[in-house]
């Protein structure tokens, strides 16, 4: 599908204008594009890579309040944060999740003076581990800020001899463990598409959002140049307001903008997927959640029948490729030892890697783990009075409120009201996602369509109330079967998405549309994957073959060049 056969592109060309550009399209960009677009603003997105492709795609699968963040003194953060995981257990239930989160804790008081002292220097003084005293402490307040909100559990402690009675594999020498109650994100890039969706299915005409389109500069007789990657063709888009979400790229958009800031300091994290049954057995369906001496986070996680290991805190170069080094690998292999002595882990095991930079401000000589993770917004002006807003941080868990928040802003330049809140409005197929196992019953034997209800309650898992128009799909298509190399996804049901999800490279399936890449099947499915959509998408034999190609080094990415290279002999003989 060439660019001038892109219908989302075709309708930029059309009317090069509209009354907010977003630039950016992770889960700010897309959340501040459906807000504008139930405000009944004008409003258009441009993303230069997949919607929900870049920091958005490199996120630890959790929806929480950060309850280390307490330690910074970032109450407010932390307050609304809790309030929008609640939110969100409502309005995305089909993909988050309440999580049991435990913490194995080694000692009693460790940290207690310096957590203070961290507080008062702003996150300067050397991390400790902290002990059972503080932790305590730290989750007390937690559930004071989940009152009222009625979706998870107060937390609990457990001493040694109990916590080994749960959870037997994990280190005998531990003391303590403090079990609490967050959320998990399944499917972040998906609850991004969903996102997304709704707000082109709120605004028609007036919401537009093109992916593989970058703004590229800005127009000497004021708008933007916007530059579609498919083609190298490029167009001036005029804007009274330009709202830049890029995340970690802020200071690299303005710049091309003609607007240089200095507003980002993003760190990088990277994980590992393992496929180890063992140790997916050992985390007893909870997330494992812990730190070493040195003060810094760990997670081990189950997640679709593998183990999510993450996340690493690091001073990153916006100029060079976020990569999983094998320094990193080392370092999360030990931890696992630590945490969870007699269960073995290996490279080999590792079925994917992935690494982001998290959209932080800068912070001068704040230690990484500590840099806040609020968000704010600034103002400035581009040549010829559009003003450009430009959102400094942001995360998973609180983008709904974040997106208000600029969305009012915008609001107020344009001298519109606000026409109604998003809190509480349910997203894509969280609407009337069935709460109770009746419910989910119920519902897939009204909505089976003929299909065998294993079936029908897989796709209701994977695409909420949103698989009734799967189901259509898949009912409709006279060549379904299930995919050789993936069973679990069938060939009409990946036309549908080639079809309808905005898909322009084998890379947008491997890696967002399907959980192939994260659960390590997409490098045996590429090519059959490919086969099927090239159809849909109108690629010839040449094309298939350059995507297939594409689709592997993508899903790769993360890995350092000489892992990838050791790889791929290996699989060649």
């Amino acid at each position: 599908m060439d660019a001038a056969t892109r219908p989302e592109w075709r309708a930029l060309t059309e009317r090069p204008q509209a009354e907010v550009l977003i630039v950016g399209g992770g889960i700010n960009g897309v959340a501040t594009f459906r807000d504008l677009a139930l405000q009944g603003v004008d409003v258009v997105l441009v993303e230069k890579g997949d919607v929900i492709s870049g920091a958005s795609a490199a996120s630890s699968h959790m929806i929480h309040g950060g309850v280390r963040y307490l330690e910074n003194g970032e109450l407010r953060l932390v307050h609304e944060a809790v309030v929008e995981r609640n939110d969100l257990l409502r309005t995305a239930a089909h993909y988050v999740r309440p999580l049991q989160t435990t913490i194995p804790i080694f000692s009693t008081f460790s940290g207690i003076l310096a957590a203070p002292l961290r507080l008062l220097r702003h996150g300067s003084s050397r991390p400790r581990e902290r002990g059972a005293a503080l932790i305590k402490i730290g989750l007390m307040i937690y559930d004071s800020f989940s009152r009222g909100g009625g979706q998870v559990r107060p937390h609990a402690f457990h001493g040694r001899r109990r916590s080994l009675e749960l959870l037997p594999d994990l280190n005998d020498s531990l003391r303590y463990t403090a079990t609490y109650w967050d959320a998990s994100l399944r499917e972040p890039e998906r609850l991004g598409l969903d996102v997304l969706r709704d707000g082109i299915d709120a605004g028609g005409d007036r919401a537009r959002a093109a992916t593989y389109v970058a703004a590229a500069a800005g127009a000497a007789e004021g708008g933007v140049v916007l530059r579609d990657a498919e083609s190298g063709e490029e167009i001036v888009f005029r804007a009274s307001v330009v709202v830049n979400a890029s995340g970690p790229w802020t200071d690299l958009t303005n710049a091309a903008l003609g607007e240089p800031s200095r507003f980002m300091g993003g760190t990088k994290g990277s994980h590992i997927v393992l496929d180890n049954p063992e140790l997916l057995a050992a985390t007893g369906g909870r997330e494992i959640f812990f730190e070493h001496n040195d003060g810094r986070i760990v997670l081990v996680y189950p997640l679709h029948g593998r183990v999510l290991v993450g996340t690493t805190d690091l001073e990153h170069d916006m100029a060079e490729p976020a990569v999983c080094t094998e320094e990193e690998v080392d370092y999360f292999f030990d931890l696992i030892r630590h945490v969870f002595p007699t269960i073995a882990v290996s490279r080999e095991q590792i079925v994917y890697r992935f690494s982001g930079v998290r959209p932080l401000p800068g912070h001068g000589d704040v230690a990484p783990g500590f840099v806040s993770r609020d968000y704010r917004i600034e103002h400035r002006e581009l040549p010829g009075g559009t003003a450009v807003l430009s959102l400094v941080g942001g995360k998973w868990t609180t983008f709904r409120a974040s997106a208000e928040r600029l969305a009012d802003d915008v609001l107020g330049i344009l001298g519109r009201d606000r026409r109604l809140s998003t809190q509480g409005l349910a997203i894509g197929g969280g609407r009337d996602y069935p709460k109770t196992p009746r419910q989910f019953a119920a519902w897939v034997e009204d909505n089976g369509a003929g299909l065998p209800r294993p079936r029908v309650a897989q796709l209701l898992e994977r695409y909420g109330t949103r698989a009734s128009q799967v189901i259509a799909a898949i009912t409709a298509d006279a060549d379904d079967a299930p995919l050789a190399t993936a069973p679990a996804y069938s060939t009409a049901e990946l036309r549908h998405l080639a079809h309808t999800e905005r898909v322009v490279h084998l890379a947008d399936v491997l890696l967002r549309r399907t959980d192939l890449a994260f659960t390590g099947g997409a490098v045996a499915a590429a090519d059959e994957v490919a086969t099927v959509i090239a159809p849909v998408l109108g690629w010839d034999e040449a094309r298939r073959e350059a995507e297939v190609d594409a689709g592997l080094a993508a899903v790769r990415a993360a890995e350092p060049a000489k892992a990838a290279a050791t790889r791929a002999h290996a699989a060649a003989h």
